[in-house]
């Protein structure tokens, strides 16, 4: 189970800067407990305690051989720095389509475009972060793929990445912290999982 760590490639996004060089605000979607979109909110606030219920996303994907790719998130983020988590999440910019975002944020952070993507399912959940003391309450879409091309993950993002067995999965999960919503999004991606890397991969 070699990881492999991120290293620096050119045309890495940067953030959008106003014409003072400040930094634009990152807008989030805030909604109701149906996912409607009820109006937005800047993503650090939407984080703080006791939390904003905002929409989010979570990307699962696997090799031929029904691998899932998990990454280990930089050490310089400010929310769940240096721990292992799924292949990628985030937030639609508002009136962003997830599933546009999700292929958004796949390619800014691993550099690739997965050959297949599909929806997987929502999930709503509430998750402290006891080191950042920062709270997940988000509406989380899923989505599963295949990815097949040679990863180019952005170091700003990703310290390192790693295809896993189920097997070796649980292996990792008893050496090093995950992100706390991991187990949450993978239990509710679970069946789409099974359909897209069939029974041998043992998921």
């Amino acid at each position: 189970m070699p990881t492999s760590p991120a290293t620096a490639r050119p045309g890495s996004p940067s953030p959008v800067a106003a014409p003072t060089g400040v930094e634009e605000p990152i807008m989030l979607e805030l909604v109701d407990e149906d996912g409607v979109t009820i109006g937005t909110a800047e993503k650090l606030s939407a984080h703080l305690a006791p939390g904003r219920l905002h929409r989010a996303f979570s990307v699962f994907l696997f090799d031929d051989e029904g691998r899932l790719l998990l990454q280990r998130r930089a050490l310089s983020k400010y929310h769940s720095p240096g721990v292992w988590s799924n292949t990628c999440c985030g937030h639609p910019y508002p009136d962003e389509q997830p599933f546009v975002a999700a292929a958004r944020r796949t390619a800014e952070e691993l550099g690739v475009a997965p050959v297949l993507m599909r929806e997987a399912g929502t999930v709503r959940y509430n998750h402290p972060d006891p080191a950042s003391g920062l709270v997940e309450q988000e509406y989380n879409h899923l989505y599963v793929g295949v990815v097949r091309a040679p990863l180019r993950p952005d170091p700003a993002e990703i310290g390192e990445t790693v295809f896993v067995t189920p097997e070796e999965l649980a292996k990792l999960r008893t050496e090093g912290p995950f992100s706390a919503w991991f187990q949450t999004v993978l239990d509710a991606a679970l069946p789409a999982v099974r359909e897209v890397t069939g029974a041998a991969a043992g998921w």
